[in-house]
C-alpha cells in the first residue's frame, strides 16, 4: 500500500438528482451506499491531477528555445521567409512580388487578382462542439428550485437548453461519469456564469480524476454563489494536486459550526485525509472526532464517517477499535438502504436510529 493509498474516503460528491429539493447548505447529498474498505484514500481516480487515460505530462510539449541568437529554423532566410537552397543568399530582393512581376515591383493593390469573398456568417464559421444528445423527456421540471431559479437569468430558449443538459448530467452520472461531464461542459458553454452550471463542471471533473479543472470550476462556484457547501471537494482537489498543507489552510477558511451537518463531516474527511498525507496519524484520527461520530443512530453521512474512522484505526494498528467501527458503518448503511426501500427517492436525507442492540460498544 503506498502513501497515497491511505486516505479515507471523501463521501460521495456528485451531482444533485434533479427533482429533490436542495438542503440548506448542501450542494449535493451524502452517498448512502455501503462504504468500501478498501483503505483508499479517496475515489479511484488519478493523484496527480489528469484525467483517466491522459497520459502523464498531458499537456502540450514547448519547443526548445534557440540558443544564441540562432533561428529556431535555420531554412528560413531574411524576413522571415523560407530559403531556397538553389538560390544565394541576397540574389533576389527580400520584398517584391513573388509571381512575375517585373523587376520586383509590387502591383498596385487595385491590380491584385480578384476580391475576397465575402466572410461566412459569423453564425456558420464559429467552432463548434459536439455536444451529447439530450433525452426528449428531459425538461426544466426535473431540476430543483433553486437551480431553476438561477437559469431565469438566461433567455427562455437558453434556459431550457442549458436544463436538458443539466438534467442528463445528474441522470448519467452514476453509470457514466465521463458522459455526464460532456453534458455539464455544453451547459456551462452557454450558461456562462450561472452557478449551477459551473458547480456541475466541477463535481463532473472531480468523478473523473481531472482535480485542476475541478478545483477552478468550484473556486468559480463558490465566488459566485457566496456558499460553502463545495469546500470539502476543493480541499480534496488540493490534496489530489499534491498540496495537502494548502488543502489545510483551505479547510480553515470556513467555520465548521456554520455548516450542514452532511458538510460539515465531508470537510472533516477531506481534513483527516490531509493530515494522513503530511504523515500526522494521531491529527488524523482526531479530525474525525467530531460530534456527528455517534455510534447509535444512522445519518447518510454515518457509514462514510464511520468506516474512514475505521480505516484510520486499522492503520495505526488498533484493529479491534477498527473491526468495531467497520462493522458499525455497514450496519449503518444497511439501516439506510432498508429505510429507502420503496421510497423511490434515493437523495432524501434520511435519519434512522439503529437498534439498541446493534449499537453496542
Amino acid at each position: 500500500m503506498t502513501e497515497n493509498d491511505k486516505r479515507p474516503a471523501s463521501g460521495d460528491r456528485r451531482p444533485r438528482k434533479p427533482g429533490a429539493p436542495r438542503p440548506a447548505g448542501a450542494g449535493r447529498p451524502s452517498g448512502t451506499g455501503r462504504p468500501a474498505r478498501s483503505g483508499s484514500g479517496r475515489p479511484a481516480t488519478p493523484r496527480d491531477g489528469q484525467r483517466r487515460g491522459a497520459p502523464a505530462g498531458d499537456a502540450p510539449q514547448r519547443r526548445s528555445a534557440p540558443r544564441d541568437g540562432q533561428r529556431r529554423d535555420d531554412s528560413r532566410g531574411e524576413g522571415g521567409r523560407p530559403r531556397r537552397d538553389d538560390a544565394p543568399r541576397g540574389s533576389r530582393p527580400v520584398t517584391g512580388d513573388r509571381r512575375g512581376a517585373p523587376g520586383g515591383a509590387r502591383k498596385p493593390f487595385g491590380d491584385r487578382g480578384a476580391p475576397r469573398k465575402p466572410r461566412e456568417d459569423d453564425r456558420e464559421s464559429a467552432p463548434r462542439f459536439d455536444d451529447p444528445p439530450v433525452d426528449e423527456d428531459a425538461t426544466p421540471s426535473e431540476l430543483d428550485r433553486a437551480a431553476w431559479r438561477e437559469l431565469k437569468a438566461l433567455t427562455k430558449e437558453n434556459a431550457e437548453w442549458v436544463a436538458g443538459h443539466l438534467v442528463m448530467a445528474s441522470r448519467v452520472v452514476d453509470e457514466d461519469a465521463e458522459r455526464a461531464h460532456k453534458h455539464a461542459l455544453a451547459a456551462a458553454r452557454r450558461a456562462g456564469r450561472i452557478p449551477v452550471a459551473r458547480e456541475t463542471v466541477g463535481i463532473t471533473a472531480y468523478l473523473l480524476g481531472d482535480f485542476a479543472l475541478a478545483l477552478r470550476e468550484l473556486r468559480t462556484y463558490r465566488r459566485l454563489s457566496g456558499s460553502a457547501d463545495q469546500v470539502p471537494m476543493m480541499v480534496d482537489c488540493e490534496r489530489g494536486l499534491g498540496r495537502p498543507e494548502k488543502a489545510l489552510e483551505l479547510a480553515g477558511e470556513v467555520t465548521r459550526s456554520e455548516l450542514a451537518p452532511a458538510i460539515a463531516v465531508e470537510l472533516a474527511i477531506a481534513r483527516s485525509g490531509a493530515r494522513l498525507d503530511l504523515g500526522q496519524m494521531e491529527l488524523a484520527l482526531q479530525e474525525l472526532e467530531i460530534p456527528q461520530l455517534n455510534p447509535d443512530v444512522a445519518y447518510s453521512y454515518s457509514p462514510a464517517l464511520f468506516d474512514s474512522y475505521a480505516t484510520i484505526l486499522s492503520l495505526m494498528g488498533r484493529e479491534d477499535g477498527a473491526n468495531r467501527w467497520g462493522e458499525l458503518a455497514n450496519r449503518a448503511a444497511d439501516a439506510l438502504e432498508a429505510s429507502l426501500q420503496g421510497t423511490g427517492d434515493d437523495e432524501e436525507m434520511v435519519v434512522v436510529e439503529m437498534p439498541a442492540e446493534d449499537s453496542g460498544e
